[in-house]
């Protein structure tokens, strides 16, 4: 299939992997439907030791680029998480670009917060770390990521945000007062619908207006597909519906 510049999230193909695929065999697939980025899930692996060279092999040799969703927080107990320089370590041999994490529990956090920051920062070595809106009132609504993502501008921290579009649904906020508040500090975008329940669904299934949100939304970052699904088809069908959604903006400028 043509190329795209879409990024695939692995979440796409999450029956497969509860089938017992690896994730490298979900990557391959999905680079066979045109896509050359993609989404890597941490509770995805069976044996990371394994599985994260065999990926940093197959990635360098199809020059593709790799991002990391890890489903941990940056703050634990109000504290720095001691595990992050573990994923940092697993980021760098994978060859990833960007690192996703939820915010957790900053609210607490007592201690000196740059030069906290500071020490991590000279772990990345280019690595770019990011947080998203999660499905919890602790770091799933817009005051306090707005609070940390200020806090870190001010503090000159390189952090930044991945907006997903679908969990607003779970924290009864607004997705589009959170794109209009958050898109300045965006960084990668998730796609997605959701149906009443909620439950996430592929695009144009639900009840988000997922063209409003972009409307308003950066177009120079990523935007990926992150929902499961039951066919390559359906796959097939969110790439037409973004290709088209780029095609009417374009038109539109």
């Amino acid at each position: 299939m043509e190329e795209n510049q879409w990024t695939a999230n692995l979440l796409l193909l999450n029956q497969e992997h509860e089938d017992g695929k690896q994730q490298l065999e979900l990557l391959q697939e999905l680079y066979e439907l045109g896509f050359r980025s993609f989404e890597v899930r941490r509770e995805f692996f069976f044996n990371i030791d394994e599985e994260i060279p065999a990926i940093r092999n197959w990635a360098q040799e199809h020059n593709i680029e790799l991002f990391y969703s890890i489903p941990d927080e940056l703050f634990v107990d109000g504290m720095l998480n001691s595990k992050l320089l573990q994923y940092i370590k697993e980021s760098h041999t994978m060859g990833i670009k960007k690192a996703k994490f939820n915010i957790g529990d900053y609210e607490h956090f007592q201690g000196d917060f740059k030069a906290s920051f500071e020490t991590l920062e000279k772990t990345l070595d280019g690595l770019e770390i990011n947080v998203e809106n999660d499905q919890t009132q602790t770091s799933g609504r817009i005051k306090p990521i707005l609070k940390f993502l200020n806090d870190i501008k001010n503090s000159q921290i390189n952090v930044g945000y991945v907006y997903d579009l679908g969990n607003w649904e779970f924290t009864g906020e607004n997705f589009f007062e959170a794109a209009e508040t958050l898109k300045n500090f965006i960084r990668y975008i998730h796609v997605k619908d959701v149906t009443e329940g909620p439950e996430v669904r592929p695009l144009d299934e639900g009840q988000l207006d997922w063209r409003k949100a972009l409307d308003v939304l950066p177009t120079n970052v990523p935007i990926a597909l992150e929902y499961p699904v039951l066919s390559n088809a359906v796959i097939e069908s969110g790439i037409n519906k973004l290709n088209s959604y780029k095609k009417g903006s374009a038109q539109n400028e």
